[in-house]
């Protein structure tokens, strides 16, 4: 496999256009480890949350669920099953947008992220809407709640693509699933990292290896600091990974495009959505 690509990848973000004001980075395929993937990632949240905020909030809605750029929302796919009454953990929960409408419809939410700032924005949003979610800041790796502590466990675009350790993942949220138990999370579709990250007609010409694993990782070009990390796994490792941690696959979502939809959001757009999908959304129940 390569260890270097001049093609930068979709980072899971989803990302925005540099701005004149942020350092220039380079990207690279090279290999990561857990500890250097949550080092940069929560730095990088941590940097970005404000403007990941300001320029999305009103998309996501303070007490809103969406499962990615292209709109959906929970309410429309209903993949969770029923939340009134249960206890639910949000993996990679941002400002707790999902887990506050989790709230709304009579659930117990907890929050978890890997970015203090982001934790912040939640802790606002909480007290502007009177609507509040537990949350702690932490890893997916290591999930800080007691065995069988969640009747669901979801993540939206959040921690999964982040995380090098994936098994340890997924095994922590096998552990603290009641039986019966569901999990539900979204990511940028596992094709999409054959494209470049261009949103016009340009990120519908396949330039990179759909079976290359080696991760997407940016670094200051100066200081040779790496300033963020992504993993990629295809369609299949998801499926075999869920099933190795005693999960029953439900339903792979991949949502499509709304014609009336015109917002760009990366490399989310209409261009490309209309012919390829961006999101996968994976359900799969922890049985009895």
């Amino acid at each position: 496999m390569s260890t270097d690509s001049p093609t930068p990848l979709p980072p899971a973000r989803p990302a925005e256009p540099a701005q004149p004001d942020q350092p220039a980075v380079s990207s690279v395929r090279r290999s990561a480890s857990e500890a250097e993937s949550r080092r940069a990632n929560r730095a990088d949240w941590d940097r970005y949350a404000d403007e990941y905020q300001a320029t999305h909030g009103d998309f996501l809605g303070d007490i809103g669920f969406l499962w990615g750029p292209e709109g959906h929302t929970e309410d429309t796919l209903a993949l969770l099953g029923q939340v009134a009454g249960r206890d639910v953990l949000e993996v990679g929960s941002g400002a707790g947008q999902c887990s506050r409408w989790v709230r709304a419809r009579g659930g117990r939410p907890v929050g978890l992220d890997l970015s203090f700032r982001q934790l912040q924005h939640a802790r606002r949003i909480d007290v502007e809407t009177g609507v509040e979610v537990p949350s702690v800041q932490g890893t997916a790796t290591h999930l800080p709640f007691a065995d069988a502590s969640f009747d669901v466990v979801f993540s939206s675009f959040g921690a999964l693509q982040f995380v090098r350790d994936i098994d340890q993942a997924v095994a922590d949220v096998a552990r603290v699933l009641r039986r019966p138990g569901r999990f539900a999370f979204s990511i940028t579709h596992p094709t999409r990292w054959m494209f470049p990250d261009d949103p016009g007609e340009g990120g519908l010409v396949a330039e990179q290896s759909y079976w290359d694993a080696t991760p997407y990782v940016e670094v200051d070009p100066e200081t040779g600091d790496t300033l963020y990390v992504e993993h990629h796994r295809t369609i299949g490792d998801w499926v075999r990974l869920l099933h190795r941690h005693g999960f029953t696959l439900v339903d792979i979502a991949e949502p499509q495009w709304p014609s009336d939809h015109d917002r760009v959001w990366g490399g989310w757009s209409r261009t490309r959505g209309m012919l390829t999908p961006g999101t996968a959304i994976y359900v799969a129940d922890r049985l009895a």
